[in-house]
């Protein structure tokens, strides 16, 4: 099957921007190049992207900004691009919103796996939404989430944004409600076993989520951690089909 998407690289230095172009276009994807923030918009403007490949470090405006920008005007995929001492920043980034991260030095063919990933999971998303079914929602505690649409309503109907990853994860743990879930399980619910298994990532996920949805993330009600084990619902989940 033939790779489909369109791409911006975002790195301050134009070999690595070449690289990645070029070997990107090689392997199907369209891909477009920024060196800096106001580039990067400028491209964001101008063409339909499905996918930010974004570096961290960045002079001026750094990859955190970035990611806080694209995250807050858009709902692109981004993927992020650390070094493998910069476990804060990557935790950080995810905190933001990034989908998912890459540290550096990385392989080609490791890169390109995050990349199909990534862009899978924007397809099948955007399959479910013009599908248009009526069902798939849910209740919980009040919350209504829409799994066609992909809209999060609180018990007082506001509608809150939810990432890619904070809503994989939330279907996750409604598919799966008073059932506990340790860290791999929710690797694979996630379809993200590319992350490392000992990492942060679920634990930063778990905790946006929680920011989200408790009255006291501090102090949560409704997604409960089993010390030593993972994470549970702890409520019931209504189903309107």
């Amino acid at each position: 099957m033939e790779n489909t998407g369109t791409i911006l690289v975002v790195d301050d230095e134009e070999e690595i921007c070449n690289f990645l172009k070029d070997y990107l276009e090689t392997h199907g994807y369209e891909v477009f190049t920024a060196n800096d923030g106001d580039a990067m918009r400028t491209v964001m403007n101008d063409k339909s992207i499905d996918l930010v490949i974004l570096d961290l470090v960045m002079p001026g405006e750094d990859g955190l900004t970035l990611t806080r920008y694209l995250r807050e005007n858009s709902k692109v995929a981004i993927i992020i691009l650390t070094g493998k001492d910069e476990e804060v920043d990557r935790i950080v980034g995810l905190e933001m919103g990034a989908d998912d991260y890459i540290a550096k030095p990385f392989s080609s063919r490791e890169l390109l796996a995050r990349v199909k990933t990534v862009l899978r999971r924007v397809s099948e998303r955007g399959e479910q939404v013009s599908a248009g079914a009526n069902g798939g929602s849910v209740q919980f505690a009040g919350w209504n989430f829409d799994k066609v649409g992909r809209r999060l309503m609180s018990p007082t109907g506001n509608e809150v944004a939810l990432t890619t990853m904070e809503f994989n994860l939330l279907t996750a743990f409604t598919d799966n409600p008073n059932r506990v879930l340790d860290r791999d399980r929710l690797l694979d619910l996630l379809q993200n076993r590319s992350w490392e298994p000992y990492d942060r990532s679920i634990d930063v996920l778990v905790g946006r989520l929680r920011s989200k949805i408790e009255n006291n993330p501090k102090r949560p009600e409704l997604i409960k951690t089993v010390r030593g084990t993972g994470y549970v619902l702890a409520t019931t989940v209504d189903s309107d089909q």
